[in-house]
């Protein structure tokens, strides 16, 4: 028998739940304590590797119901950059997003869900779609209505229903959350359910991991709703407080001039003209900020709005040296080029840069 999922808390008020996908306070959920594994860390080729990002399931609040496989990418050496790259784009569906539609779908499937919702600009979007086919549940996923047609077909040959909404990436949002509230299906939210939250923390497990149990000084992600960001920041101090690693990384975020809520609560307003290339991360109010901003802090990390310009010369010095991602993935190494002329990031300092998205995607 399947075991009842992990209860939800609330941070801002204390309230706990079985299933919702935020509190009554409307404050974004997560799952309540649990135990944290018992005794040393094991000898990393101890690890189930075939079992993906499951091989951590003591660290995992649901179970292994809906699984491609997903899991454990690629941690390269980036010469060029003085630092190491994290291949997020090598998942079924070429994104990082494929790590949270797991455990997502993991969780509606232990709750007997029968239709899921989401909204996104595309990646979240195509991940949860695919991984609801896997299911054998239904989806429906809300889209921009100028979303790039590679990632409307990706969603469209699931046989999910996409949703193309006119206006904002806000007002995206605004007509899934009317949709869900009127009983139209389970909110898969990238940005709202703490399941995905939970599947995007096994990104610091697994760096961690790949380098024998030691972190690096700096870790960065671009920086949207901060599923990736906030996720390697809940993973870092899940092996911390377990005592299988000895400290946390600085958690440094990449942002896209003119969606830069975080950069500018930390360094105050930036006048640059907006970036539409990076379109995977076109955020204005993501849902997390507070956590966001305490996961900056706790780490001693910061960061840093990218204009065009810089995210495209970035794009070009990757796939000119085989990293072939979309244009959105572009901002983390051109972040941590910032980061450093900033002195941020030191000479000596040991970096990992995630890539989180396929070229194919582009």
């Amino acid at each position: 028998m399947t075991p009842m999922p992990d209860r939800l808390s609330c941070p801002s008020c204390g309230a706990t739940f079985a299933d919702r996908w935020r509190c009554t306070c409307h404050s974004p959920l997560k799952f309540a304590d649990r135990p944290l594994p018992d005794g040393p860390a094991p000898a990393p080729s101890d690890l189930d590797r075939d079992r993906g990002l499951w091989a951590f399931d003591d660290f995992l609040p649901v179970g292994r119901e809906v699984t491609l496989g997903e899991g454990w990418t690629p941690l390269v050496p980036a010469t060029e950059w003085d630092a190491a790259f994290k291949l997020e784009y090598v998942f079924p569906t070429g994104s990082f997003k494929d790590r949270g539609a797991a455990t997502t779908l993991s969780r509606a499937v232990e709750l007997g869900v029968d239709t899921v919702v989401e909204d996104s600009s595309g990646n979240a979007g195509a991940a949860i779609a695919t991984y609801a086919a896997r299911a054998g549940v239904d989806a429906r996923i809300y889209v921009p209505a100028g979303v790039k047609a590679s990632k409307l077909r990706a969603i469209e040959r699931t046989g999910a229903t996409p949703v193309r909404v006119e206006g904002s990436r806000e007002t995206v949002t605004d007509a899934c959350i009317e949709a869900v509230e009127s009983g139209e299906g389970w909110y898969a939210s990238h940005a709202w359910n703490p399941a995905f939250f939970a599947g995007t923390a096994t990104v610091a497990l697994e760096i961690a991991a790949q380098r024998g149990w030691s972190v690096p000084d700096a870790v960065v992600t671009p920086l949207g709703h901060g599923t990736l960001f906030l996720g390697a920041y809940r993973g870092f101090r899940a092996l911390h407080d377990a005592g299988w690693t000895d400290r946390i990384p600085r958690l440094l975020g990449a942002q896209a001039t003119g969606y830069a809520p975080i950069a500018e609560a930390l360094h105050g307003p930036d006048e640059a003209e907006p970036n539409e290339v990076a379109d995977g991360i076109q955020i204005r109010e993501p849902v997390q900020r507070d956590a966001i901003l305490n996961a900056v802090d706790e780490t001693g990390g910061d960061v840093v709005a990218l204009p065009e310009e810089a995210v495209d010369e970035e794009l070009d010095r990757l796939h000119e040296r085989g990293f072939y991602t979309e244009p959105t993935c572009a901002v983390a190494p051109a972040a941590l080029r910032a980061f450093r002329e900033r002195g941020v990031v030191g000479p000596d300092d040991d970096v990992v840069v995630a890539l989180t998205g396929s070229g194919l995607k582009g």
